[in-house]
């Protein structure tokens, strides 16, 4: 897969993002695997997407809402994942900022290393390009919690994504490795955990349950061992509401 040519407009983008966005590093890169594998990590708003650009360890491409990508579609979009549950007095603005960013959103994502995400028919061709990427030697990087409560760390995973590594043993005769990452904003770090590996002899609805869990609870384990922090929710709720890493701790040790 030939480098892709980037833009004068997202390189200037990609320099003050850079410049003014906290430097993150990455921590146990010992266990990302030597072949191509799927990073699966916390979203944590625009803090993941942003991480894994500016200072992911080796070559990869992120998975990325392909709404995100098309100028006429980005202001629905980014309203409604960002800001709808923003306090009511306020909405008027950010549905107004939902414009504003629009032409840089299109500039970033047409230029940025990602895959759009579709969620009709066209997610094949998501499909196919991240198998495409995987078998190039690059990583892939997903965030797929949704709006649905796991624990105090992560959303539940939509776990459709698991079916790259069926397609890609299909393509390749080999298993997949998926893994962890926990980033935390408030430390300026990321976590790699330790990879599980897409067993192609097991049901997909087996595996499908059997690696998000153990995804989902890396993760929350990783970030609970870490030193009291502020976690960065799915949901772009008020601050004030962030939880802590030691929150099921405390509450434990409350009552």
């Amino acid at each position: 897969m030939q480098q892709k040519k980037t833009s004068l407009p997202y390189k200037v983008i990609k320099g003050l993002v850079r410049l003014f966005y906290p430097k993150t590093r990455v921590e146990g890169v010992d266990h990302l695997p030597q072949e191509p594998a799927i990073i699966v990590g916390n979203h944590t708003q625009m803090n993941g997407p942003i991480v894994c650009e500016l200072y992911f360890p080796a070559r990869r491409y992120t998975w990325c809402a392909a709404q995100m990508m098309h100028l006429k579609e980005v202001p629905a979009y980014a309203y409604q994942d960002f800001w709808s549950q923003k306090p009511k007095r306020v909405r008027w603005f950010y549905k107004i900022l939902s414009y504003v960013i629009a032409p840089f959103s299109a500039c970033v994502f047409q230029n940025a290393n990602v895959i759009g995400v579709y969620h009709d028919a066209r997610i094949l061709s998501t499909f196919r390009e991240t198998v495409k990427c995987l078998k190039d030697g690059a990583h892939v990087v997903i965030f797929p919690e949704h709006d649905v409560p796991h624990n105090h760390i992560v959303c539940e995973f939509q776990d459709r994504f698991i079916d790259i590594a069926k397609l890609y043993y299909k393509k390749t005769a080999k298993e997949l490795q998926f893994v962890p990452m926990y980033i935390a904003p408030a430390l300026k770090c990321a976590y790699l955990g330790e990879p599980i590996r897409f067993c192609a002899q097991n049901s997909m609805e087996d595996e499908r349950r059997r690696i998000c869990d153990y995804l989902m609870n890396e993760i929350t384990r990783i970030a609970c061992d870490l030193p009291e922090h502020t976690v960065v929710p799915y949901r772009n709720i008020p601050k004030k509401y962030y939880p802590s890493n030691q929150e099921s701790v405390h509450e434990n040790t409350d009552g």
